[in-house]
């Protein structure tokens, strides 16, 4: 792991897990973005030792997680001790606002990105968690998104519908080569996908690839910028002329 970025995050990691030998209970990162949430699972099954350590967003399905690293005497507990709260913004129902509406809201409030959690929207009611210090600050301060006048509470469970729609994208490709299946994802022609990759617009589960001759398998998560992110869901058989029949569903 050649990334300066990544190698102060492993550090942190080590900071993390030396605290929570040292105190002897649960030690919390702040929240983890997916790329941060595949190093620290990496890292913690390597290093963490005698620890036990748990990723959780307050949902199953959460993109962004906290790192929890802790003895394990503390299983029973540990779920109930992550420092996040879910707020609930309430609105009337023909009001829209979207995920980047409250992110845009909660930036403006000086908070950093690390201090929020997932953000799901839906008609009448937005759901995101944050830390428990940004909650307080939220609550507070936060009366409008927008222009969109907004009650928050702490008190309301989880219960939005985090179900990922997808759009379905099936053709041939000459190989499973990144640059091939880029070409197809992102309706490009493959000379242009291979200068996606070269100029580092392209992340295959999460991480820059190796090049454009990667080969891609089934289940793997293609970010290319300017164009969304894709999985890999399905590979058939080859046509006559030898290319391979794929399935891609894009993020919705």
């Amino acid at each position: 792991m050649n990334d300066p970025a990544d190698k102060l995050f492993e550090a942190r990691l080590s900071d993390l897990t030396f605290r929570a030998e040292r105190s002897g209970a649960g030690v919390f990162s702040h929240f983890l973005d997916e790329r941060q949430c595949v190093i620290a699972e990496q890292w913690c099954s390597r290093n963490c030792g005698g620890l036990r350590y748990l990723l959780w967003g307050g949902f199953p399905e959460a993109r962004r997680k906290m790192l929890a690293v802790y003895p394990d005497y503390c299983q029973d507990y540990i779920m109930e001790g992550f420092p996040m709260v879910c707020l609930s913004f309430s609105y009337r129902n023909e009001d829209s606002l979207t995920h980047r509406d409250f992110l845009g809201s909660f930036m403006g409030a000086r908070l950093k990105r690390e201090t929020i959690g997932d953000i799901i929207t839906g008609e009448g009611l937005t759901q995101a968690f944050v830390t428990d210090v940004a909650a307080k600050d939220l609550s507070s301060a936060v009366t409008k998104i927008g222009r969109v006048g907004v009650k928050v509470s702490t008190d309301l469970p989880f219960q939005m519908d985090t179900s990922q729609e997808f759009k379905e994208i099936s053709g041939t490709v000459a190989s499973l080569r990144l640059d091939c299946v880029v070409s197809l994802a992102a309706n490009v022609s493959r000379e242009k996908a291979a200068g996606l990759i070269r100029s580092d617009k392209v992340e295959v589960n999460h991480f820059p690839p190796s090049g454009v001759s990667q080969e891609i398998c089934e289940g793997d998560v293609l970010s290319i910028r300017g164009s969304g992110r894709f999985i890999l869901s399905g590979i058939g058989g080859e046509t006559k002329k030898g290319r391979v029949h794929i399935n891609l569903r894009k993020f919705i």
